[in-house]
Parts: structure tokens; C-alpha cells; sequence
């Protein structure tokens, strides 16, 4: 096809896609592929028909094996490939010769060898293989192919003498450890076992190595020669010797031993056998063997005995993770409770209990201590030498006299108050009252902290020393003034010991303080101490105070609750706040008036909150305001004045009617945006009172409309109420603007407009 017939060329289009009505399969496509194969070539047969032909034909090959060979006289293959061809025609001598040919090229070519002899096995000439291998063996000794395939043979022909003389010859060359095990199967195999023991003891002789001694020993054992097997096991021992390092060696040899003394039920020489290695290496090294004789004191040992071995594999494992970081106190922890338990296991058990082993591991920790100077790296050890304090306290009547100067160390070097509790704590159980006041004094002297005050003080209320707890509050309240927590315990003490007075002193000397940490505790706590001793009039006088400082929320609805709350009598045990005591049964009544007018402030004060400017100003604030406003009517006042009030008082409420609707408001980010915001009638009546008619109209076109369709009439009262029910249910909902919206599409253009 030309190149412009090709350029012009275009596949057919396919109009019809619809799937053939006969599908074709896997099969057949593979089927017709294998089919349009071409036929590989295969070179004719030629029939030999006389000997003229048979000698033409082999010296037209013999040829062809000798030019290539000629050409590639170091490829083995094809000398082989001639050597064959010449067995085949059973020219066995042109063979050889061809073979010999080869191996004067290459004679330490293993494969070349092994087709030599394999061609003389196949050709039945024995004597011409055995004569082969033993060139073989001469000229190449290291290679281990060709003295099993010589073994093999000799073992085929029943020649054992002739294998073994064969296995002598290939000994002396100290080949590895499958030439001597393949040497000790051929004994076993012929019942030769103390032919097999000889060549155990030559081969150990060889390569003394602890799995060639635990093969022996295995070996003398499964036949039966008990005395023989723990022969081979102490041979094996003094010729690794006592020493650390040969005994880690032979860990191995130890482990087969015991096994071996396990089996046999002896368990006495066992555990011997263990101990004795185990006592001469580290346990850091010694892990396998520990964990092998862990399973033996778990199966065949006592009580005492699995308790020591589960200790030492511990000891191991925490001795290993201290190498990696000796400043793990975590793991100093976990060493030194160990040791603690298995002191008081001593004990328990009554065997003579051995703290020297805590004394060691905690001077071990003690003695790790922390780089730098910063606190915070020392926490955990201090608690290292508490600790250690404890334990010559308390476990041990020794160590008694050692906790002193313990104590006496570090209080000298670190501040920390928890150490300074502890050795007043030491001091008062040794009856040395006046010891511990001086140590909890000495340590308010050199660093004051809360915990020390604290500590000081519930050591003296325990001991109902009240005027000194009175005399620490006043040191604690110099140090910390801002601290209410202290101010309000102080308050609690004085409570406790009924001086009313006193508790009043402190609270109006506590709420006079410049700078508090959390001032809200500490008023609501006088406002309750007030409450409860049943004076309302200082409790209203206190909240009156307390707005004057911070009007939020909260506060107002606290005191509103306080002016509905049923008072208790004055000096009753009462518990109960403000707010639980508006339950209480017996005691003063609330006054509803008093209460509704705290609402009416409030919500005075947050209206006239939302028109000063700076809060205008500030659309965050604004909106925060507005929603507080709103909290106020819906989720406080309206629930009161439900229970509480009159129609009266529900009609001037729903005045006020604080809904959401859509507004456009400036955004935070510039420009105006459509949010949901806070809405208020009686905003709307101050700025417009005109729309405020057309949005009552509306309600109650709305209103009646409903009242039409099957629900009767209702009055614009019991709307508005309706109305204001729905916007407390849920803010989501649309409210009056919404319904002002629909009166609009309905007819009320105008007023929609000047809504």
C-alpha cells in the first residue's frame, strides 16, 4: 500500500454496538489462537540403513564434536556433550578418551567428574567408577559431593569395610560436622554403636564445642549407657573449666546435663547442675539458662523454690533495663517493691529475712542523681529516698536509727514540702511532738508553700489544737491573701467552733482584698454562711454589695432565687444554700414582690446595657448581651411569673415578647450579613410605636384565621402568650417578624413596610 493510500485509510465505523445474538468464549479465542501457531521445525529422521551409513554418520558428527570443541576448548559442556554421544553409540573406550581429553583441559571441574563416573555406572563398569572416585578424592579432597557419592557406592555394593575405609580416608581431612554425623548414621545403621561412641570421641577431639559434647551425651543416653552419658557430660565440664566466661560458653552442655539428670528423675543432681552454673555467670547472660531452670523449680521445685526463680528472672530482667538508663526511677520503683516482697515473704515464711538486698538496691538508686538543678527532675527521686525512709521505719527495728540523718540530709538539700510533711509525720511516731512543730516550723521559715501550711494545719486540728490552726491561718493569709480556698477554710474553722463574730471578720476582711484568685467562691460562701445562720437582711445586703462589684447573669438570678427561698431559723443546722433551701418546710417564706422586682432591675439594667454605645460599638459584646437579656425573660422570669403571677403580670411580660428573627447586621469581617438576632417588642414600641400596632394586627389576623379552620376563637391575650411559648421552645423558630412577614403577603403592605 502506497503512502498516501495508507494516509487516506480509515477504520470502518461501527454503526450497530448492540451485542452480537452468538457470544464467543474464552475457550474458543484460545482454542483459534493456539490453532494459527505456526508449527515449530523439527528436524527430519534419518534411517540408518547398513553400516556404510552408521560410519558415515557417526564421522560426520564425531567431526562436528571435534570443530567445536575446537572452537570452544574451555567449554565443558560440549566436551561432555561429545563424551556422551560416544557412550551412547557404546564406543565406551572413545568415550573415556574424550573424557580424559577434558580433564586435561579442566580437571577441577566437579560436574565433569561426575558424569565420568556416572557414565561408567550406567555402563555397569564398577571397578572403572571406584577407580575414578579414588582419583577424584586424591586430586580434590575438600569437595564433599564426591566423597558421599563414593560412600554411596561403596554402601550400594555392601563394601562396608570399603565405606569405612572411604570415611577414614575423608576423617583425616577434618571435613564439618555432616561428614562425621553421616560417619556415625553409617555405624547405627550396621548396629556398630561403639564404633559410633569412637567417632563421637574423635569428633569432640576435633571441634570441642558444647553442641558436639550434648550430641555425645545424647547419643550414650537413647542407647541405654547412663554412667557413659554422665562421663561425656563431666568430660565435657572440665574441659570447659569453672571460670565466668567458660561457663557462659557452656551454658549449652549445663542445660543437656540437667535435662538429661530431669529425665532420668533425679532431680536433687538437677537443680544442683543449675545452681552451680548459674552461680558462676551474670544474669544478664545467663537468661536462657535462667529460663530453662524456671521451668523446672515450676514443675519439680517447692513453694520456696518457684518464689526464688520467679524473683531472679525479674532481678535479671530489671538489671537489664538499668544498663540501658540507670536513671530509670520508674524501674528503681519496681526493683526496690521487689525486693521489699520477697523480704516480707522471708518473714512470712519465718526463714531469716535478708534486708541487706533492699539496703543494696535502693543505694543504688539513690545513688543515680539527677543532672541539673531544675525541680522538676527531682520528683521522682525524692520519692526514691521516702521510700527508703519507709522501709527502715517500719520494715526493719535495725535501720530505726538510720531514718534521722535520711531525713536530716535532704531536708538540709531540697524544698520540697511533701519531704518536710513526712519527717513531721516521722517525728510525731516517734511521740516527739515538739520535734515535728519545729521541723514544720523550719520549713515555713525556708520556703513557704500552700502544701506546708496546709499540712501544718491538719496536723493541729488532729490534735484539736485550734488556736495554734487560728495562728497558722494568720501566717498562711500574710503569706497568700489572694488565696480564697485558705480564706474560706479559715472561715470553715471559726464555723466549726461557733464564733460567729470571728466568721464575719474574716469574710469582710477577706472581701476586701484588693486581688482575689477566685472571688466568686469566696462570696458565695458568705453569702451562704449568712443564709444559713437566717439573715436575710444581710444576705440581701451582701448581694446588693456584690452587684455593685459585677452584675452579671448569674448573680441576678441567684438573688432572685434568694428572695423566693423559705429561710431556716437562726442558729439551725442547716447545709443548704440559697437555692436548696427553697424547698425547705419550715423557717421564713419567701416574698414574691421583692423577687419580681430583683427581675425587673435586672432586666432594666441589660436593656439599658444594649444602649450605651461602647456596647453597640462592639457587635460581639452587643450580641452577647441581647442573648443574656433574652436568658433573663424566657428561662428565668416567665417560669416564675407562671407559678408566681397574675394575668396582670403575664400581660406586661408578653409585652416584652424576646424572639429571633432575620436581621441584616454588620459582619464582623465588613459589610452587612443576614443573621438570626434577638428581637424585643417593647424595643420595637419605644422606636416605632406604629409598626407595634400593625405586628398585633397581624398576630391576631393570624390568630383568627387559625380560630376558623376548626380551633375556635381565642383572644389576642392567649395569642401573644402562644406566641411567646413557641420563641421560648426553640430559638430556630422564625417568631413574630415571621408572622408580620405573612400578614404582609396576605394584604398589610403598608404596615410590612414600616415593620
Amino acid at each position: 500500500m502506497s503512502g498516501s493510500a495508507r494516509q487516506g485509510f480509515q477504520a470502518p465505523r461501527v454503526k450497530n454496538r448492540a451485542p452480537a445474538a452468538v457470544q464467543i468464549t474464552a475457550e474458543q479465542l484460545l482454542r483459534e489462537a493456539e490453532g494459527s501457531q505456526a508449527v515449530q521445525f523439527r528436524a527430519p529422521k534419518q534411517r540408518v540403513e547398513d553400516y556404510e551409513e552408521l560410519n558415515e554418520y557417526r564421522g560426520r558428527k564425531r567431526k562436528e564434536f571435534e570443530e567445536r570443541i575446537r572452537r570452544t576448548r574451555g567449554k565443558i559442556r560440549e566436551w561432555q556433550s561429545y563424551a556422551s554421544w560416544e557412550a551412547s553409540q557404546g564406543e565406551f573406550d572413545r568415550s573415556r578418551s574424550v573424557y580424559e581429553r577434558a580433564l586435561d583441559v579442566d580437571s577441577r571441574d566437579i560436574s565433569l567428574w561426575l558424569s565420568y563416573t556416572e557414565m561408567e555406572l550406567k555402563a555397569r563398569n564398577v571397578q572403572h567408577a571406584r577407580n575414578l572416585f579414588d582419583r577424584a578424592v586424591t586430586f580434590l579432597p575438600r569437595i564433599n559431593q564426591l566423597w558421599y557419592k563414593y560412600v554411596y557406592l561403596e554402601e550400594l555394593l555392601q563394601n562396608i569395610p570399603g565405606a569405612r575405609q572411604v570415611f577414614e580416608r575423608w576423617m583425616k581431612w577434618e571435613p564439618d560436622d555432616k561428614a562425621w554425623q553421616a560417619y556415625i548414621k553409617l555405624e547405627e545403621r550396621y548396629n556398630e554403636l561403639d564404633r559410633a561412641s569412637a567417632i563421637y570421641e574423635r569428633w569432640v577431639a576435633v571441634r570441642p564445642e558444647p553442641r558436639v559434647w550434648v550430641k555425645w551425651g545424647k547419643f550414650e543416653e537413647e542407647r541405654g549407657k547412663l554412667d557413659k552419658a554422665r562421663e561425656v557430660f563431666q568430660m565435657a565440664l572440665e574441659f570447659f573449666g569453672d571460670e565466668e566466661e567458660q561457663v557462659e560458653k557452656a551454658q549449652a552442655v549445663f542445660s543437656a546435663f540437667a535435662k538429661m539428670e530431669t529425665r532420668l528423675k533425679e532431680y536433687d543432681r538437677a537443680r544442683v547442675i543449675y545452681k552451680f552454673a548459674l552461680s558462676r555467670v551474670s544474669r544478664s547472660k545467663s537468661t536462657a539458662l535462667y529460663a530453662t531452670y524456671t521451668k523446672f523449680e515450676k514443675q519439680h521445685g517447692d513453694r520456696s523454690g518457684v518464689e526464688s526463680t520467679v524473683l531472679g528472672k525479674r532481678r535479671i530482667q530489671y538489671e537489664e533495663e538499668l544498663s540501658h538508663d540507670s536513671r530509670d526511677y520508674n524501674t528503681w520503683f519496681d526493683y526496690a517493691r521487689l525486693e521489699e516482697d520477697a523480704f516480707r515473704g522471708d518473714l512470712e515464711d519465718g526463714s531469716e529475712p535478708k534486708p541487706e538486698k533492699v539496703r543494696e538496691v535502693y543505694e543504688r538508686a539513690v545513688a543515680q542523681v539527677p543532672p541539673g538543678g531544675e525541680k522538676r527532675h527531682w520528683r521522682r527521686y525524692i520519692f526514691l529516698w521516702l521510700d527508703y525512709a519507709l522501709f527502715e521505719e517500719i520494715e526493719t527495728e535495725v535501720g530505726m536509727p538510720a531514718v534521722h540523718p535520711t531525713y536530716a540530709s535532704l531536708k538540709r538539700q531540697f524544698t520540697f514540702a511533701k519531704l518536710w510533711i513526712m519527717l513531721a509525720r516521722f517525728e510525731i511516731r516517734q511521740m516527739d511532738l515538739m520535734a515535728a512543730r519545729k521541723v514544720l516550723g523550719a520549713a515555713i521559715g525556708i520556703c513557704p508553700k500552700e502544701a506546708l501550711f496546709k499540712g501544718y494545719i491538719q496536723l493541729e486540728l488532729e490534735l484539736h489544737e485550734f488556736d495554734r490552726a487560728r495562728t497558722l491561718y494568720e501566717k498562711y493569709l500574710e503569706f497568700d491573701p489572694t488565696n480564697c480556698s485558705a480564706w474560706i477554710k479559715y472561715a470553715e474553722l471559726e464555723i466549726m467552733l461557733g464564733d460567729v463574730d470571728r466568721v464575719r471578720a474574716i469574710f469582710e476582711l477577706a472581701t476586701s482584698q484588693a486581688a482575689l484568685d477566685m472571688p466568686e467562691l469566696l462570696w458565695k460562701s458568705y453569702i451562704d454562711f449568712e443564709f444559713d445562720e437566717g439573715e436575710r437582711d444581710r444576705t440581701r445586703a451582701l448581694y446588693e454589695r456584690l452587684l455593685e462589684k459585677s452584675k452579671h447573669l448569674k448573680i441576678w438570678l441567684a438573688y432572685a432565687r434568694f428572695e423566693m427561698a423559705k429561710m431556716s431559723a437562726a442558729g439551725e443546722d442547716d447545709d443548704e444554700g440559697p437555692e436548696e433551701a427553697a424547698t425547705a418546710a419550715v423557717g421564713e417564706e419567701g416574698d414574691v414582690e421583692k423577687a419580681r422586682v430583683v427581675y425587673e432591675r435586672a432586666y432594666a439594667y441589660f436593656k439599658a446595657d444594649c444602649q450605651r454605645t461602647e456596647v453597640k460599638d462592639d457587635l460581639e459584646t452587643f450580641r452577647k448581651v441581647k442573648a443574656q437579656r433574652a436568658e433573663l425573660v424566657l428561662t428565668a422570669w416567665k417560669p416564675f411569673e407562671e407559678e408566681h403571677g397574675s394575668a396582670e403580670t403575664l400581660q406586661r411580660l408578653g409585652q416584652i415578647n424576646p424572639h429571633k428573627e432575620l436581621a441584616w447586621e454588620p459582619s464582623e469581617f465588613g459589610g452587612m450579613e443576614e443573621v438570626w438576632a434577638w428581637k424585643f417588642d417593647d424595643d420595637i414600641l419605644e422606636e416605632n410605636p406604629n409598626a407595634f400596632k400593625f405586628l398585633q394586627m397581624a398576630r391576631q389576623w393570624k390568630m383568627s384565621s387559625a380560630a376558623k379552620g376548626g380551633a375556635g376563637q381565642m383572644d389576642v391575650e392567649e395569642d401573644e402568650k402562644d406566641d411567646s411559648d413557641e420563641d421560648s421552645d426553640s430559638d430556630k423558630e422564625v417568631g413574630a417578624s415571621g408572622e408580620a412577614r405573612e400578614s404582609r403577603s396576605n394584604g398589610g403592605s403598608e404596615s410590612g413596610s414600616e415593620t
